[in-house]
């Protein structure tokens, strides 16, 4: 995105700046938010490429209270290959999903879940770049505030908790649908309450979200015990090829790796946490090769470095402890520069 594409009139004077870690949203930038829905019949929807349970969550669990306000909705996300992953199948509201291709080309409103950078919207850039207003919902510290509204809040542990806020502010109550979705979201991105991210805050909302009678055992069934069993023999080539390297734990997997086994590449995701458990190392590295051919690189921390630092160098973005960014080039070329960020960081 170029800074011209950008620029108006009517842009708020913090705009494009990043937000300051830790500051809440001030009450304005809500009451603005509320303001700019009030007066729109349709909201578009968007969430980042490749979307996990915090991104499709807290989209969905927005679209139903908008929904249910009488608004015409349409959500979706900017892949090439437009398909919910297989993992967050059981998530309701997905028939308010289009792809890119039947999405607003020029929204008067859009609300963009849990992207970090403009880049994260993929395909719907361009519809982004020609919205009237886009209102940036996101928890990452990395956000570098590229919409004309900014709700970011590097303290929430989740999008999901700035999404069940805008519910409330709304008007909406929480009900089944939205609470799978916004729990769904929750637990993705604390760990399943593992992550030091995990709050007083964020076991409150989990009890509220419980209380309306969702089953988290059926939750966390779906999100991290079922996969095909071609998702073991890929993981047992990634773990074949595992380097260690001082402190850092690395591996990759390629599209040859998927491809015999038709693996899809969202059944990738639980590698990282495979492979960071290794006790000798402090950092830990996944190289996903799409199906695009780009590697997708994901980092994980156990707190001694700032992978988000590592990761926003090389173009990504992410938290302290979990982030990523995408390489154009070769394993041993993007490793190369990993551990050259990696050594000025540490």
């Amino acid at each position: 995105m170029t800074p011209d594409v950008r620029d108006r009139t009517d842009r708020p004077a913090s705009l494009g700046r990043r937000p300051a870690d830790g500051c809440p949203i001030p009450e304005a930038s809500w009451d603005r938010a509320l303001r700019l829905i009030g007066r729109h019949d349709e909201v578009a929807l968007a969430c980042h490429v490749n979307p996990d349970g915090d991104a499709l969550g807290s989209m969905l669990a927005v679209a139903f209270v908008l929904r249910s306000m009488g608004k015409r909705v349409v959500a979706s996300f900017g892949d090439r290959h437009f398909a919910v992953p297989r993992l967050l199948g059981f998530l309701p509201g997905q028939e308010m999903l289009v792809p890119p291709e039947e999405y607003p080309a020029a929204p008067e409103l859009m609300i963009v879940f849990d992207c970090s950078t403009f880049e994260r919207v993929g395909l719907l850039g361009a519809n982004a770049a020609s919205a009237r207003e886009v209102i940036v919902v996101d928890h990452h510290p990395s956000n570098t505030g590229f919409g004309t509204l900014d709700l970011i809040d590097a303290n929430a542990a989740a999008t999901a908790m700035l999404a069940e806020q805008l519910v409330y502010r709304l008007g909406g109550r929480l009900d089944r649908d939205i609470a799978i979705c916004l729990y769904a979201g929750l637990v993705t991105d604390t760990g399943s309450f593992r992550y030091s991210s995990t709050t007083p805050a964020v076991h409150q909302m989990a009890a509220r979200l419980v209380a309306t009678g969702l089953r988290t055992d059926e939750i966390a069934r779906e999100l991290w015990d079922r996969s095909p069993f071609g998702y073991l023999k890929v993981l047992a080539h990634a773990l074949e090829r595992v380097t260690l390297e001082g402190g850092l734990v690395w591996t990759y997997v390629s599209r040859v790796d998927r491809a015999a086994y038709g693996l899809p590449y969202s059944e990738l995701e639980g590698i990282i946490d495979i492979v960071r458990r290794a006790d000798e190392a402090e950092v830990a590295v996944v190289l996903k090769e799409d199906d695009h051919g780009d590697w997708q690189v994901s980092t994980r921390s156990k707190g001694t470095v700032d992978v988000a630092a590592v990761c926003a160098a090389l173009g990504g973005g992410g938290h302290h402890n979990a982030a990523g960014y995408t390489s154009y080039e070769t394993v041993e070329e993007t490793m190369a520069k990993f551990r050259r960020e990696l050594r000025r960081v540490s």
